[in-house]
């Protein structure tokens, strides 16, 4: 092998690595959380005034985040070599077009390529994207430089087992909250500590006072405007951003509660109990429902078990939605549970949990545990104050995070290995009866 083409073998090594690695990490996350890819996915809609085909928003996502993950897992382990290139060249050619568009005009504040796991900027996207393109038009054309660790025998049972994996973690992380949080509403987070920032790092502004003499304005401060100079007529208050500075993790944590009338016919008055509920010391349910309308009523019997649990125990208990009003109201003539409702941001409850409904335990403002829908516990197992019972205690996340990990990566590259094991003993084992009958010939 000549110098050449031992460079031109290293820098396909070197790219193909550099893709399949970005593509399953960017297909995996978004398969952790299908339902933040379809959030973002509804953005991307609306900033095209496409908001009509926003039912095909979590379609969307799983379909993305399966494909992007099989072109990597390919990439990575050479299956179909020749047409994983091909297709990865033309999607790096379309995703580098979309996202200079999205650095120029700016329409969403992020291209969501790799979810709440690592948030970049477009123009950051866009750097990266043409790193790719560059990686891809390499294995392009050399694409027969690529080394596969299964053969033709085998490619299919591979690629099919890559697909069926992915597609039953992403359906996995549909029916239950993501395996791997990373949301700032993740159990062990202190959401007041995540709504401020250190002094001195915040944003900090600064009022100036404007007058104007002559018809010319000027600005002043506090300290120095012309209070004795009857000359200057007072025109307005401007505020300028001396500097930027960071901003605090959670911005958007903020619920009122409905007060109706007896009736229920109408809304009496709101009441801000955000630093009520972050504050309070014993354990405080929340259901949250971005929207009643969509709810899925399956498994509403088990929110009304923890209703009467909480009602029994002394802790406080609070349906939190984004719905309308009348909406709210309506709801509740069509249901008799009698929940407490709270107002609050829809993007904020559905960044809390994925389901809807959905179930959130707080303690000292402290995410405690969370649940969805399918997940809530039953009566059956809320038999003991929430101090008693596992529900009730913190859990380590980076430990149950590092063996959910493990746990992945077994069932994902264990049959993979067993799977290469059969290949290689059936190759070596058709090479040698080849051998055999070479030789047999020859003797013949």
């Amino acid at each position: 092998m000549s110098k050449k083409d031992i460079g031109i073998k290293i820098l396909v090594e070197i790219s193909r690595i550099i893709l399949g690695v970005t593509f399953i990490f960017s297909g995996f996350v978004k398969a952790v959380d299908p339902f933040g890819t379809a959030y973002k996915i509804e953005d991307y809609f609306a900033a095209f005034n496409l908001s009509s085909l926003s039912f095909l928003s979590l379609p969307g996502s799983v379909l993305q985040s399966i494909v992007e993950f099989a072109m990597g897992a390919c990439m990575l382990f050479g299956l179909y070599r020749k047409w994983n290139s091909r297709l990865t060249l033309v999607v790096m050619i379309f995703m580098t077009i979309l996202t200079l568009y999205l650095a120029i005009a700016d329409p969403v504040d992020d291209c969501g390529c790799f979810g709440d796991a690592l948030i970049i900027t477009n123009w950051q996207t866009f750097y990266k994207n043409i790193v790719l393109l560059i990686c891809s038009i390499i294995v392009f054309r050399y694409c027969e430089h690529i080394s596969n660790l299964f053969t033709g025998k085998t490619y299919w049972l591979a690629f099919l087992y890559i697909f069926i994996f992915i597609g039953l973690f992403a359906f996995r992380n549909y029916l239950y909250d993501p395996l791997f949080d990373f949301r700032p509403y993740k159990i062990g987070s202190d959401i007041p500590e995540l709504m401020n920032v250190e002094d001195g790092k915040g944003r900090e502004e600064k009022s100036f006072l404007v007058y104007a003499k002559d018809g010319v304005e000027k600005e002043f401060t506090e300290d120095n405007y012309p209070w004795e100079d009857s000359t200057w007529v007072f025109v307005r208050m401007d505020t300028k951003v001396i500097k930027e500075g960071e901003k605090p993790v959670i911005n958007d944590f903020l619920i009122n509660k409905l007060i109706f009338n007896a009736e229920k016919t109408e809304v009496e008055t709101q009441l801000d109990i955000t630093q009520e509920i972050l504050s309070d010391s014993n354990y405080v349910f929340l259901m949250i429902t971005p929207s009643l309308t969509t709810m899925d009523m399956s498994y509403l019997s088990g929110f009304e078990d923890v209703e009467n649990y909480a009602k029994d125990h002394g802790y406080e208990s609070l349906c939190v939605t984004a719905s309308a009003t009348d909406e709210i109201m309506q709801w509740s003539k069509d249901n008799t549970i009698n929940f407490d409702f709270c107002a609050a941001d829809g993007r904020m409850l559905k960044t809390v949990i994925r389901s809807n409904p959905g179930l959130i335990l707080l303690k000292n403002g402290v995410v405690v545990n969370k649940w969805a829908d399918i997940d809530v516990p039953g009566e059956e197992s809320l038999t003991k104050p929430l101090e008693d019972l596992p529900y009730g205690q913190m859990i380590n996340t980076k430990e149950e995070d590092q063996k959910n990990l493990i746990g992945v990566c077994v069932v994902f590259f264990f049959p993979l290995l067993l799977l290469k094991g059969f290949d290689f003993l059936f190759f070596r084992k058709m090479r040698k009866e080849a051998a055999a009958r070479d030789n047999e010939q020859i003797e013949e």
